[in-house]
């Protein structure tokens, strides 16, 4: 038989009860790799008299299309999204009044979180943030109110600036837990090709590394590494295939 395509591959938490199946998210990419150790004897020859295999390593890679908070969350961080999400405010427009108070305040300023710069619109150039009473070419900011100097009167502004969004959206709290805090989950390969399925059922796995990489010109694929063990019953995978040969 043949297989073509990168296939499906699904998570389901092991560690929680009543785990909802999450789909790793069109991956472009599944790598599934066995490697053993092998030990040899040698006498005065230059080959092994005996190899035996020692420990084996299951692991698994995953590259994929769509980001998915949600698979994120349960295959990688094993916490729960909540919703809404902090959202970012790049380069919004704004002017230093022609007269006092020099203020500007920014659309989401009821929600404002955290500055992030202030340019100049004509050159690109920075301003300078102070905590209060901005000289030529500072600034100062409280809850999304936008400080200036009577200098800088009427000119063009970009501010960035991040702010909470309640109403759409999700987000994810990562906190500093205890070594040894490990979330686990079942993974399942499945693809078929001219009616021939091939499936791989991998009983427990934990994630050993999540990577977000962008490039210009091109998607952002996240990336899924993964150790695989066995389960309570000493099983470690099922190799099932359509077509017995």
């Amino acid at each position: 038989m043949y297989s073509f395509g990168s296939g499906v591959l699904l998570g389901t938490r092991t560690d929680i009860a009543n785990a909802t199946p999450v789909n790793f998210g069109l991956v472009q990419e599944v790598t599934i790799e066995e490697s053993a150790s092998i030990k040899e004897i040698y006498g005065q020859y230059q080959y092994p008299l005996v190899s035996a295999r020692g420990t084996i390593k299951l692991t698994g890679k995953a590259k994929v299309a769509r980001i998915s908070g949600l698979a994120f969350a349960n295959l990688f961080f094993g916490v729960t999204p909540s919703s809404g999400q902090l959202a970012t405010s790049f380069a919004e427009s704004a002017a230093v009044p022609a007269s006092s108070p020099y203020t500007a305040m920014v659309a989401n300023a009821a929600a404002f979180v955290d500055d992030d710069g202030v340019l100049y619109a004509a050159t690109g150039l920075p301003l300078t943030k102070v905590s209060s009473t901005p000289s030529s070419g500072q600034y100062s900011v409280s809850a999304g109110v936008y400080t200036f100097n009577a200098s800088d009167t009427a000119k063009a502004l970009l501010i960035n600036y991040t702010y909470n969004l309640t109403e759409t959206g999700q987000k994810l709290t990562v906190s500093n837990t205890l070594l040894g805090t490990t979330p686990t989950f079942q993974a399942l390969f499945y693809t078929t090709f001219q009616t021939q399925p091939v499936s791989i059922k991998l009983n427990n796995c934990v994630s050993s590394k999540l990577s977000f990489q962008t490039k210009l010109e091109d998607f952002t694929m996240p990336e899924f590494d993964f150790s695989c063990f066995a389960d309570a019953a000493g099983n470690v995978m099922t190799l099932s295939f359509g077509e017995a040969s």
